[in-house]
Order: structure tokens, then sequence, then C-alpha cells
């Protein structure tokens, strides 16, 4: 009977908004490998390219707090399958676009329509799942969102040796809308729930003021959203070019390299969870952990600002796997927050770090395509090394800055 209900919990709960979760991940991070195609085929330059792949984190961001309202008004099945066709239209207007209008609409869509995968997983989690169970399905499912980004580099560099970005876009829109029909016909109806649980807009509204009011929220979401979404604006994006122009590498290395780099992601993200808790029972916390990460992970993001092309294939690669290592450190910072609210708070914590992310990420990922179109770009369409040295610099400084508040914040929040 308890192996039954196992399997009835990963076959018909699980596995449906595991795979919608896969998908949005790979749709965050394919451009990384693309980039040349998109620019040769219609003629974008760094800032286009830069603002067309991070119009994705805009609508997924912009739609956080109204998700949670519908989440609970009609439940993560009806939601999950509604957003994931807008995403399916998406897919298929970048697939047929002529121009960087038609790819920013449909990369815009994809970003919207994607913007429920995990919030509604965790949502279906706690609704179906035992309470003991919810640690190791969150963690597997962010594992699984980590093979969808590994999924995006040397598997569609292999895609692209036999057909184009465009055919690419269309199967994943098929394999988009096949995950709508899955979540509609395999999860069960949500359970019953008492209408006292359901929350306005307003409220929801009002319960964010409350949350980035807080002088710890104020003190450490600085640094760690601005570690965390340079982590998603680099890898999402300019890893892959910075790779090719600065590192040297062929587009099947590069591929191969983000590939290795979005492996130890998903690796940290998932033993990130077990130090935390060694760390803890030795008295030491989560703030001081994740800090300390996000120092060595800032540590090399110098390093490979200022690597103007060594020609050292190993070392390129190296300095992205430490990148994306170190790079998780921020997410630390989610529970500690947490754990300093009450429990009706907690899940809005998570929210705002969440919008607050996808925002820096938005603004990071195009802001560096812009300050890279400063430099030419060579006939072949490489961009400068000096060019990207000057837009990771800039990014650096800024968490220099969110550094700096946070050591210096107690000190000015006493003098108040």
């Amino acid at each position: 009977m308890l192996t039954s209900m196992r399997l009835f919990f990963v076959i018909r709960i699980f596995l449906p908004f595991a795979a919608g979760y896969y998908l949005s991940y790979t749709f965050r991070t394919i451009n990384a490998v693309i980039a040349p195609e998109l620019a040769r085929d219609i003629g974008i330059d760094a800032a286009g390219l830069g603002l067309l792949t991070s119009v994705y984190l805009l609508t997924f961001a912009a739609f956080q707090i109204p998700l949670g309202v519908l989440l609970d008004r009609y439940g993560p099945k009806s939601t999950q399958v509604v957003l994931l066709m807008f995403a399916v239209l998406g897919a298929v207007i970048f697939a047929g676009a002529e121009s960087a209008s038609g790819l920013i609409l449909g990369r815009a869509l994809i970003g919207f329509g994607v913007s429920g995968c995990l919030m509604a997983s965790f949502k279906a989690f706690v609704q179906y799942f035992p309470r003991h169970h919810l640690p190791l399905a969150n963690g597997i499912i962010f594992m699984i969102g980590g093979i969808g980004a590994m999924s995006s580099t040397t598997p569609v560099e292999a895609a692209l040796g036999i057909t184009d970005w465009r055919v690419v876009f269309l199967w994943l829109a098929a394999l988009t809308a096949g995950t709508a029909v899955l979540v509609a016909v395999m999860v069960p109806p949500r359970p019953e729930r008492s209408a006292g649980t359901q929350e306005s807009l307003a409220a929801s509204l009002k319960g964010f003021g409350a949350v980035i009011r807080h002088p710890k929220f104020l003190r450490y979401a600085p640094l760690s959203v601005l570690c965390s979404g340079m982590l998603m604006a680099l890898l999402g994006l300019w890893a892959g070019p910075w790779l090719r122009d600065v590192g040297g590498l062929s587009r099947g290395a590069a591929a191969n390299a983000l590939f290795l780099a979005f492996g130890a992601m998903t690796i940290s993200y998932f033993s990130s969870g077990w130090l935390a808790g060694r760390v803890q029972a030795r008295g030491i916390g989560l703030e001081k952990l994740s800090v300390t990460g996000m120092c060595l992970y800032m540590a090399v993001q110098a390093l490979i600002a200022f690597d103007l092309g060594s020609g050292a294939d190993l070392w390129s690669i190296a300095l992205w796997v430490l990148f994306a290592t170190f790079g998780t450190a921020g997410s630390l910072i989610y529970a500690g927050l947490a754990g300093a609210f009450p429990p009706e708070l907690a899940g809005r914590v998570n929210t705002a770090l969440n919008l607050l992310v996808f925002l820096v990420a938005f603004a990071a990922q195009w802001g560096i395509g812009v300050i890279i179109n400063y430099w030419p770009a060579e006939a072949s369409g490489r961009f400068a090394a000096e060019a990207y040295a000057a837009a990771f610099l800039v990014a650096l400084a800024a968490q220099g800055a969110g550094l700096l508040w946070l050591i210096a914040m107690p000190l000015i929040w006493r003098q108040r």
C-alpha cells in the first residue's frame, strides 16, 4: 500500500510539475548557446541580444505576486496548464520571428508562461505530499531545473548540427504543450480547502511591504539579490559568448563548458542544504556561510573580468565552473531570512527575494549588452575582450557596494 502511494505521488503529481520546471530552465538558458545564430540570422547587436534574452526575466518577475493569488484561488493544476499554453505560443512566435521585435515578443510570452512552474510545484507538493517528504521533493525539483539548464548546452549544440534554432524552438513548443496536457490529465483535482486561507492581491502586497522594510532583509537582501541575479544573467547568456570570444573555445567546447558549469551549479544547490545543516549544528549562522560563499564568488568574477584571453582552455572552463559553484551561495540567505519572520510571512520572503533577483538579472543581462556595444565588434561577430571586462567590472562593483552596505548597515541603522 505504501509503495503504491509513493508511485501515485511520483507519477501523477511530481513528474508533471517537474517536467514544467525542467522546460522553464531550458528556455531560460538556451540563448547562451544559440546567441551566434540569433545575431547572424536576425542581425542584432550585443544590446539587442541582451534585451531579447532578459525580457524573459522581466515578465517572469512581474507575474510573481499575482501568481500567488492565482495559485491560492484556482490551484496549481489549472494555473500551470493555462500559463504553459502562453509559453507554447511564445515558443512558436520565437521560432517564426524575422525581426528582433518578434523575438522579444516570443521570449516575453515564454517568460510569462513558465513563471509559475516552480511555485506551482511547491504548491502542489504542499497540497498532496506528506510534510516530511517536502524537503526531498523540493531538493529534487531544484536538481531537475539544473538538468534542464544542462540540456540547453551540449544537447542543443548537437541539435544545431542537424537542424537550426527555429526547429529547436518548435520542438520545445511541442514538449511544453505535451507537459500542459500531462498536468491536465495526470494531476488529480486539488483537495478542498477553507475559504479563509485565500488571500487577496492587496493583502499580498501589504505583506510584501512588511518584508522589505525589515532591518534584516534590508541588510542581507541587496548582496544576495545582486549575486544571484548576476549568476542568472551570465550563465543565462553572456558566459557562452565570453567562452568563445575571450576564452577562445570553439562552439562545441563552449557548450561543453556550460554543461559542466550548470552541472556544478546543480550539485552545489543540492549539496548546500546538507552543508548548511552541518554548519548550523556547529553554531555558525547561515548568513555567515552565505556571505563567505558570495565573497569567493565575487573573487572568481574578478578573475574572469581580468582574463583578457589567456588562451588556456582549461583555465577558462575552470573559472566558470567555480563561478557556478560559488554562485549558489546567495540562495542560502533565503532560509536565513525566512527564519526571522513569523510563519505567515515566510513565504513572502522567498517571493520578495525571487522578484528582486529576476529584476536584477533582467537589468544586468540587458545592461551588459549595452556596455559591450561601446566597443566595435569584429568582422567575425566576436565582441572585444575589453568590452566584457568593462561590463563585468561594473556588475562586480555593484556587488561590492552590496557587501559594503551589509557591513555598514547596522551602524547606519543604530544612528537613525
